[in-house]
Formats: C-alpha cells, structure tokens, sequence
C-alpha cells in the first residue's frame, strides 16, 4: 500500500479534503472501468492508490485549481478571523 501526504494532496483540491476524495474517488471510478493509466505504476496497484499517485503528480486535476495558491501564501489563521470580525461590524 503507498502513503501519499495529505499535506502535499490538498493543495491539489483547493485545500478541501472533501473535494481530494470526490475527486480521486471519480478518477478510481474511472480506472476500474477501464480508463488508461496517466503514470506508470504496476498492474497489482489498487485504483485508489493510482488515482491519488496521478493527483500528486498533477496528472488528475480539480477544475479550477490551476491558478491554486501556494501554502506560504494562505493567510494566517488569526488574519482570516480578524478580517471575518471586522467585515461584521461594518454591516
């Protein structure tokens, strides 16, 4: 069984972790049924496994996440918040 970081999968689906599993579930689906490989990986690797490997290696992409950000460019967890605070008590 690989072992694919969350930590370098998630910025492949905008940093959603629902959006990482609909999406290698779709490409699974789509190996299973017969869809080709986009990498090369032996024959005995289960779907699941390939389809995060393809997402790794940007093969499989999430519409839209082309232009996705870098981690060091997200905004602090604090930074987010004090924005979310003061957007309230301008309304």
């Amino acid at each position: 069984m690989g072992y694919q970081p969350l930590e370098e999968l998630l910025p492949k689906a905008k940093y959603s972790i629902y959006k990482l599993v609909l999406l290698a579930a779709k490409r699974a689906t789509e190996l299973a049924e017969g869809m080709p490989k986009l990498i090369d990986r032996p024959s005995t690797i289960k779907t699941t496994t390939l389809a995060l490997d393809e997402i790794l290696e940007g093969k499989v992409v999430l519409k839209g996440a082309e232009d996705q950000l870098v981690p060091g460019d997200l905004p602090k967890e604090e930074d987010a918040e004090g924005e979310e605070k003061k957007e309230k008590s301008e309304e």
